[in-house]
């Protein structure tokens, strides 16, 4: 398989990389900029890549892109719109004038050099917790800057930085019907889940999931007409809020380790992906000017 890949990108002009085991996040870490295409994310969120993808402005009426040395600001022309979006409505609330946003994807998605095993198709994005007070931080501010944790107890209770504000903007998010799931600590679902007194629906979107505590995650559903787009499976039925306290419960009282089997095989480290891993259209994305 991996050799009729490399015959068929040597025919369309692409250059095969020096090994076939070269992993693919050097490939699409080295890539500074966009594919000339048309806008399209291809495979997985953590399998795949993003045709076309819009750069977001360093710095706009209602956010700033962080961590810039990375590169990592590119998504999909629905996840740049999302992002301006979400970020007027946190201007709004008390303390904020707008977002800080962490990683979305690469310029052309795919594997990242380090960290993020998703982020690769452009509709990802990583969302300080951090209030966006000053939007006039200069670059070198916002390599040094720090977001910051909301969580008590390992994740098991929010702290005193947790405001009403998060609150809001976490359901505001989740109530976007171009959002698939949205991944927080346990603590924080937990506590959304106490304090709605509305309607629930939205906190099925919201996810417990570790770490998580100085950003959320936003993961938008695959846009319409995607062909080449992999949805995520939909969350569960419900507000998910018994499924949160159970992760609380489990955090607070772990249960007791499993006996280890000595005779058991240790399992395989897990393997950088190659171009040969992702979608056949990951090559022209690569090849694009």
């Amino acid at each position: 398989m991996k050799l009729l890949l490399a015959i068929c990108l040597s025919v369309i002009g692409f250059a095969v990389p020096a090994s076939a085991q070269t992993p693919a996040k050097a490939l699409f870490g080295a890539k500074p900029d966009a594919s000339q295409q048309r806008p399209a994310p291809f495979g997985s969120y953590s399998k795949g890549c993003v045709a076309g993808a819009v750069q977001l402005p360093e710095t706009g009426p209602t956010w700033q892109a962080m961590r810039l040395s990375r590169n990592r600001n590119w998504g999909h022309p629905e996840t740049i719109d999302f992002i301006k979006d979400l970020s007027q409505f946190a201007a709004r609330q008390r303390g904020w004038n707008g977002l800080y946003i962490g990683d979305i994807s690469q310029p052309r998605g795919g594997p990242m050099l380090s960290g993020h095993r998703s982020h690769q198709i452009g509709l990802d994005i990583d969302i300080w917790m951090r209030p966006a007070d000053r939007l006039n931080l200069s670059r070198k501010a916002r390599e040094n800057i720090s977001s910051i944790s909301m969580r008590r107890a390992k994740g098991a209770y929010v702290n005193s930085s947790w405001t009403r504000a998060h609150h809001e903007i976490l359901k505001a998010a989740a109530k976007d019907r171009r959002v698939a799931r949205i991944f927080v600590f346990p603590g924080a679902k937990v506590q959304m889940c106490n304090d709605e007194k509305g309607n629930r629906n939205w906190l099925r979107k919201i996810r417990p999931w570790w770490g998580h505590h100085y950003h959320f995650h936003v993961r938008l559903n695959c846009p319409r007409g995607a062909r080449g787009c992999v949805e995520q499976a939909p969350p569960p039925k419900g507000d998910g809020c018994a499924e949160a306290r159970q992760w609380v419960a489990n955090i607070l009282n772990p249960p007791p380790p499993k006996p280890v089997d000595p005779s058991a095989p240790k399992p395989r480290p897990r393997r950088d992906y190659t171009l040969s891993d992702l979608p056949q259209q990951c090559a022209a994305v690569l090849q694009s000017n």
